[in-house]
């Protein structure tokens, strides 16, 4: 798939020790909304991986200068490699769920799109943002923001561990099971 190759020249994202304060955090127990209806993360008796990511454009433009934000591009190749290795998560016990700023109109076509088998959760009114402190990249597109890719695994409501930053974006399901089969 054409949307899983990313250039050879995409920045790499340096760690500004934006996320050091979430490893160890209990995840807020708010519902949020997504693909397959409202959601709340905090609860879930499995482990729990979220995938947070700036936005996927299958069907919009990238601003201009998106490439050259340091971790911005590679939304799509992310999510493909979690769905790549949807069957060794579940495996290893693990939920899966991708999370960006878009609205959930925007994010069904992505799971449609993109054959994702996990739902997507929209975050447009920042509600992690503002419990979580979760940063934010310095662009914002038509007025809305968007987060820094960070990738959170929460087991029994706890954040236990953090991805951030993370690059390369397709390479983060590795990692992700990796740490799973250690811990």
């Amino acid at each position: 798939m054409s949307e899983q190759i990313l250039p050879d020249n995409l920045p790499v994202p340096e760690d500004d020790g934006a996320c050091d304060h979430l490893e160890g955090m209990l995840f807020p127990p708010i519902s949020l909304e997504s693909t397959n209806g409202p959601i709340m993360l905090a609860g879930l008796p499995k482990t729990t991986v979220v995938y947070i990511y700036p936005r996927s454009s299958a069907d919009s433009v990238d601003p201009e200068g998106w490439d050259a934000i340091p971790g911005a591009r590679g939304c799509s190749p992310q999510g493909c490699a979690f769905r790549d290795h949807q069957s060794e998560l579940s495996a290893l016990g693990a939920n899966v769920f991708g999370l960006s700023t878009q609205d959930v109109p925007y994010l069904q076509n992505e799971v449609a799109r993109l054959h994702l088998p996990f739902p997507l959760i929209g975050d447009s009114d920042l509600r992690l943002k503002e419990t979580l402190n979760l940063p934010l990249l310095e662009m914002k597109l038509n007025g809305v923001s968007f987060y820094k890719r960070i990738t959170l695994i929460i087991r029994e409501e706890r954040i236990v561990k953090v991805f951030y930053p993370v690059f390369p974006p397709d390479k983060n399901a590795e990692s992700v099971i990796a740490w799973l089969k250690e811990n």
